[in-house]
Protein backbone atom coordinates (compact mmCIF):
# COMPACT_ATOMS: atom_id res chain seq x y z
CA UNK A 1 0.00 0.00 0.00
CA UNK A 2 2.95 2.71 0.58
CA UNK A 3 2.95 5.83 1.83
CA UNK A 4 -0.83 6.49 1.21
CA UNK A 5 -1.96 3.85 3.90
CA UNK A 6 -4.48 4.98 6.57
CA UNK A 7 -3.89 8.81 4.76
CA UNK A 8 -6.88 10.84 4.40
CA UNK A 9 -7.51 12.80 1.50
CA UNK A 10 -9.78 14.91 -0.29
CA UNK A 11 -10.67 15.62 -3.86
CA UNK A 12 -12.42 17.88 -5.76
CA UNK A 13 -14.06 17.26 -9.03
CA UNK A 14 -14.25 13.65 -7.55
CA UNK A 15 -17.29 12.86 -9.64
CA UNK A 16 -15.83 11.61 -13.28
CA UNK A 17 -12.56 11.62 -15.30
CA UNK A 18 -9.34 12.37 -13.06
CA UNK A 19 -10.76 12.83 -9.96
CA UNK A 20 -12.98 9.75 -9.71
CA UNK A 21 -9.88 7.76 -11.42
CA UNK A 22 -7.56 9.36 -8.35
CA UNK A 23 -10.03 8.59 -5.56
CA UNK A 24 -10.35 5.12 -6.84
CA UNK A 25 -6.63 4.67 -6.74
CA UNK A 26 -5.90 6.43 -3.51
CA UNK A 27 -8.35 4.17 -2.22
CA UNK A 28 -6.69 1.34 -3.74
CA UNK A 29 -3.92 2.10 -1.60
CA UNK A 30 -5.06 1.88 1.21
CA UNK A 31 -6.00 5.96 1.94
CA UNK A 32 -9.22 7.45 3.08
CA UNK A 33 -11.14 9.56 0.44
CA UNK A 34 -13.03 12.66 0.70
CA UNK A 35 -15.53 12.96 -2.92
CA UNK A 36 -16.29 16.55 -3.70
CA UNK A 37 -17.92 18.01 -5.99
CA UNK A 38 -21.31 19.35 -7.18
CA UNK A 39 -22.77 16.16 -8.70
CA UNK A 40 -24.25 13.93 -5.44
CA UNK A 41 -25.73 11.32 -8.27
CA UNK A 42 -22.44 11.14 -9.56
CA UNK A 43 -20.39 10.88 -6.17
CA UNK A 44 -22.42 8.37 -5.17
CA UNK A 45 -21.69 5.94 -8.03
CA UNK A 46 -18.01 6.60 -7.43
CA UNK A 47 -18.45 5.98 -3.35
CA UNK A 48 -20.36 2.80 -4.07
CA UNK A 49 -17.61 1.34 -6.34
CA UNK A 50 -14.68 2.84 -3.42
CA UNK A 51 -16.81 0.71 -1.20
CA UNK A 52 -17.34 -2.58 -2.96
CA UNK A 53 -13.56 -2.41 -3.92
CA UNK A 54 -13.15 -2.29 0.04
CA UNK A 55 -12.12 1.15 0.37
CA UNK A 56 -13.35 3.57 2.44
CA UNK A 57 -14.68 7.14 1.13
CA UNK A 58 -17.09 10.05 1.80
CA UNK A 59 -19.24 12.16 -0.60
CA UNK A 60 -19.10 15.13 0.16
CA UNK A 61 -21.02 18.32 -1.78
CA UNK A 62 -19.88 21.23 -3.10
CA UNK A 63 -19.36 23.87 -5.36
CA UNK A 64 -15.81 25.08 -5.81
CA UNK A 65 -17.23 28.64 -6.55
CA UNK A 66 -19.05 28.88 -3.45
CA UNK A 67 -16.27 29.24 -0.76
CA UNK A 68 -18.66 28.72 2.17
CA UNK A 69 -19.75 25.08 0.41
CA UNK A 70 -15.76 24.50 -0.04
CA UNK A 71 -15.56 25.03 3.79
CA UNK A 72 -18.83 22.83 5.14
CA UNK A 73 -17.45 19.84 2.86
CA UNK A 74 -13.51 20.34 4.19
CA UNK A 75 -14.69 20.88 7.46
CA UNK A 76 -16.66 17.49 7.13
CA UNK A 77 -13.97 15.57 5.75
CA UNK A 78 -11.58 16.51 8.61
CA UNK A 79 -14.26 15.46 10.95
CA UNK A 80 -14.79 12.12 9.52
CA UNK A 81 -10.96 11.45 9.21
CA UNK A 82 -9.55 13.45 11.74
CA UNK A 83 -7.90 15.86 9.78
CA UNK A 84 -6.32 16.37 6.00
CA UNK A 85 -2.54 14.59 4.70
CA UNK A 86 -3.81 14.85 1.01
CA UNK A 87 -5.63 17.90 -1.08
CA UNK A 88 -6.02 17.75 -4.42
CA UNK A 89 -7.72 20.67 -6.44
CA UNK A 90 -8.88 19.26 -9.60
CA UNK A 91 -11.70 20.87 -9.98
CA UNK A 92 -12.36 22.74 -13.74
CA UNK A 93 -13.68 22.57 -17.04
CA UNK A 94 -12.71 24.43 -19.97
CA UNK A 95 -14.04 27.21 -22.84
CA UNK A 96 -12.88 27.00 -26.05
CA UNK A 97 -13.54 29.47 -29.19
CA UNK A 98 -11.60 32.14 -30.78
CA UNK A 99 -10.99 35.13 -29.00
CA UNK A 100 -13.21 37.23 -30.56
CA UNK A 101 -15.99 35.26 -30.39
CA UNK A 102 -15.85 34.93 -26.58
CA UNK A 103 -16.61 37.63 -23.78
CA UNK A 104 -15.18 39.32 -20.90
CA UNK A 105 -17.71 36.74 -19.49
CA UNK A 106 -16.57 33.95 -20.62
CA UNK A 107 -13.22 34.37 -19.37
CA UNK A 108 -14.59 35.28 -16.00
CA UNK A 109 -16.71 32.18 -15.46
CA UNK A 110 -13.63 30.21 -16.69
CA UNK A 111 -11.18 31.50 -14.12
CA UNK A 112 -14.07 31.67 -11.60
CA UNK A 113 -14.09 27.62 -11.17
CA UNK A 114 -9.73 26.73 -13.13
CA UNK A 115 -8.59 29.44 -11.06
CA UNK A 116 -10.32 31.12 -8.19
CA UNK A 117 -12.31 27.90 -7.78
CA UNK A 118 -9.03 26.28 -6.82
CA UNK A 119 -7.00 29.23 -4.78
CA UNK A 120 -10.28 29.28 -2.57
CA UNK A 121 -10.11 25.20 -2.42
CA UNK A 122 -6.25 25.68 -1.62
CA UNK A 123 -7.00 28.50 1.35
CA UNK A 124 -9.88 25.68 2.65
CA UNK A 125 -7.29 23.03 3.00
CA UNK A 126 -4.32 24.83 3.91
CA UNK A 127 -4.55 25.31 7.70
CA UNK A 128 -5.04 21.36 8.16
CA UNK A 129 -2.05 20.29 5.97
CA UNK A 130 0.26 22.43 7.47
CA UNK A 131 -0.85 20.30 10.87
CA UNK A 132 0.00 17.52 9.19
CA UNK A 133 3.02 18.76 6.99
CA UNK A 134 0.93 16.98 4.24
CA UNK A 135 0.77 17.04 0.50
CA UNK A 136 -1.51 19.77 -1.86
CA UNK A 137 -1.60 18.89 -5.50
CA UNK A 138 -3.20 21.79 -8.35
CA UNK A 139 -4.37 20.40 -11.36
CA UNK A 140 -3.12 21.89 -14.33
CA UNK A 141 -2.52 20.97 -18.12
CA UNK A 142 -0.14 20.65 -20.90
CA UNK A 143 -2.24 23.59 -21.88
CA UNK A 144 -0.80 25.54 -19.06
CA UNK A 145 2.35 25.15 -20.36
CA UNK A 146 1.93 25.25 -24.00
CA UNK A 147 -0.92 27.63 -25.40
CA UNK A 148 -2.97 26.45 -28.44
CA UNK A 149 -5.66 28.40 -30.54
CA UNK A 150 -9.36 28.70 -30.02
CA UNK A 151 -8.43 27.64 -26.32
CA UNK A 152 -7.05 31.07 -24.79
CA UNK A 153 -9.66 30.78 -21.80
CA UNK A 154 -8.36 27.75 -20.77
CA UNK A 155 -4.86 28.27 -21.79
CA UNK A 156 -5.36 31.27 -19.65
CA UNK A 157 -6.59 30.03 -16.72
CA UNK A 158 -4.05 26.52 -16.62
CA UNK A 159 -1.21 29.12 -17.10
CA UNK A 160 -2.11 30.61 -14.18
CA UNK A 161 -2.35 27.76 -12.19
CA UNK A 162 1.03 26.83 -12.77
CA UNK A 163 1.94 29.98 -11.64
CA UNK A 164 -0.01 29.58 -8.63
CA UNK A 165 1.77 26.33 -7.87
CA UNK A 166 5.38 27.82 -8.61
CA UNK A 167 5.24 30.19 -6.31
CA UNK A 168 3.05 28.21 -3.17
CA UNK A 169 5.85 25.49 -4.07
CA UNK A 170 8.36 27.92 -2.14
CA UNK A 171 6.18 29.18 0.46
CA UNK A 172 4.61 26.05 1.66
CA UNK A 173 7.94 24.53 1.66
CA UNK A 174 8.67 26.56 5.23
CA UNK A 175 5.44 24.64 6.38
CA UNK A 176 6.36 21.38 5.64
CA UNK A 177 3.60 21.26 3.07
CA UNK A 178 4.35 19.80 -0.91
CA UNK A 179 3.13 20.84 -3.47
CA UNK A 180 2.75 18.97 -6.74
CA UNK A 181 2.07 20.55 -10.06
CA UNK A 182 -0.15 18.19 -11.89
CA UNK A 183 -0.15 18.78 -16.02
CA UNK A 184 -2.29 15.92 -17.57
CA UNK A 185 -2.37 15.79 -22.22
CA UNK A 186 -5.43 14.26 -23.44
CA UNK A 187 -6.37 11.78 -20.39
CA UNK A 188 -10.05 9.79 -20.41
CA UNK A 189 -12.66 11.65 -19.17
CA UNK A 190 -15.67 13.17 -19.67
CA UNK A 191 -13.99 16.95 -19.33
CA UNK A 192 -14.11 16.76 -23.48
CA UNK A 193 -17.56 16.41 -23.61
CA UNK A 194 -18.92 19.88 -21.34
CA UNK A 195 -20.08 23.14 -22.69
CA UNK A 196 -18.51 26.36 -22.07
CA UNK A 197 -20.74 26.18 -18.99
CA UNK A 198 -19.28 23.78 -17.75
CA UNK A 199 -22.44 21.59 -18.37
CA UNK A 200 -21.62 18.08 -18.92
CA UNK A 201 -23.59 16.39 -21.99
CA UNK A 202 -23.91 12.85 -22.14
CA UNK A 203 -23.73 10.81 -25.53
CA UNK A 204 -21.64 13.28 -26.90
CA UNK A 205 -18.62 11.73 -29.22
CA UNK A 206 -15.15 12.59 -27.58
CA UNK A 207 -12.96 14.70 -30.22
CA UNK A 208 -10.03 13.40 -29.11
CA UNK A 209 -7.41 11.63 -31.31
CA UNK A 210 -8.21 7.83 -30.12
CA UNK A 211 -4.85 6.41 -29.66
CA UNK A 212 -3.27 9.33 -27.88
CA UNK A 213 -5.85 9.53 -25.09
CA UNK A 214 -4.57 7.90 -21.62
CA UNK A 215 -6.54 5.60 -19.50
CA UNK A 216 -7.24 7.17 -16.33
CA UNK A 217 -6.54 4.55 -14.31
CA UNK A 218 -2.89 5.12 -15.33
CA UNK A 219 -2.79 8.52 -15.58
CA UNK A 220 -4.15 8.06 -11.65
CA UNK A 221 -1.22 6.01 -11.19
CA UNK A 222 1.43 7.82 -11.79
CA UNK A 223 0.00 11.28 -10.53
CA UNK A 224 -0.38 9.41 -6.94
CA UNK A 225 3.33 8.66 -7.27
CA UNK A 226 4.39 12.20 -8.04
CA UNK A 227 1.88 13.54 -5.05
CA UNK A 228 3.93 10.98 -2.99
CA UNK A 229 6.98 11.82 -3.77
CA UNK A 230 6.47 15.22 -2.93
CA UNK A 231 7.64 16.30 -6.72
CA UNK A 232 6.89 19.84 -8.09
CA UNK A 233 5.80 18.55 -11.48
CA UNK A 234 4.28 15.70 -13.06
CA UNK A 235 3.75 15.94 -16.69
CA UNK A 236 1.17 13.13 -17.59
CA UNK A 237 0.97 11.48 -21.24
CA UNK A 238 4.11 10.72 -22.94
CA UNK A 239 2.92 12.93 -26.02
CA UNK A 240 2.34 15.60 -23.24
CA UNK A 241 6.29 15.43 -21.89
CA UNK A 242 7.70 15.84 -25.59
CA UNK A 243 5.34 18.74 -26.35
CA UNK A 244 6.66 20.63 -23.03
CA UNK A 245 10.19 19.55 -23.67
CA UNK A 246 9.91 20.78 -27.14
CA UNK A 247 8.43 24.07 -25.74
CA UNK A 248 10.87 24.56 -23.23
CA UNK A 249 14.09 24.02 -25.42
CA UNK A 250 12.62 24.87 -28.91
CA UNK A 251 9.88 27.28 -28.37
CA UNK A 252 10.62 29.10 -31.67
CA UNK A 253 10.35 25.65 -33.73
CA UNK A 254 7.39 24.83 -32.13
CA UNK A 255 5.68 28.23 -32.68
CA UNK A 256 6.31 27.51 -36.40
CA UNK A 257 5.29 24.28 -36.13
CA UNK A 258 2.20 25.54 -34.85
CA UNK A 259 1.47 28.11 -37.37
CA UNK A 260 2.51 25.97 -40.01
CA UNK A 261 -0.23 23.10 -38.91
CA UNK A 262 -3.04 26.38 -38.90
CA UNK A 263 -2.20 27.94 -41.56
CA UNK A 264 -5.23 28.48 -43.19
CA UNK A 265 -7.43 26.39 -41.57
CA UNK A 266 -8.13 28.29 -38.50
CA UNK A 267 -11.61 28.57 -39.39
CA UNK A 268 -11.74 24.58 -39.14
CA UNK A 269 -10.04 24.05 -35.76
CA UNK A 270 -12.71 26.70 -34.60
CA UNK A 271 -15.46 24.93 -35.92
CA UNK A 272 -13.57 21.73 -34.43
CA UNK A 273 -13.43 23.74 -31.19
CA UNK A 274 -17.23 24.67 -30.87
CA UNK A 275 -18.53 21.89 -31.66
CA UNK A 276 -19.58 21.12 -28.40
CA UNK A 277 -22.78 22.44 -27.01
CA UNK A 278 -22.47 26.50 -25.94
CA UNK A 279 -25.54 26.60 -23.88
Amino acid sequence: MGWCEGKSVFITGASAGIGAALAREFARRGARVALAARRLDRLAKVQEGIAAAGGDALAVQCDVTDRASLDRAVARAADAFGGLDVAVANAGFGVSGPFEKLSTEDYRRQFDTNVFGLMDTTYAVLPLLRQSKGRLALVSSVMGRVATPSTSAYCSSKFAVCGLAESLYYELAERGVSVTCIEPGLVESDFRMTDNRGVYHEGLEDPATTWLVMPSDKAARAMVRAIGRRRFEAIVTNHGKLIVFMNRHFPRTVRLLMRLATKGRMARIEKRKRARPSS
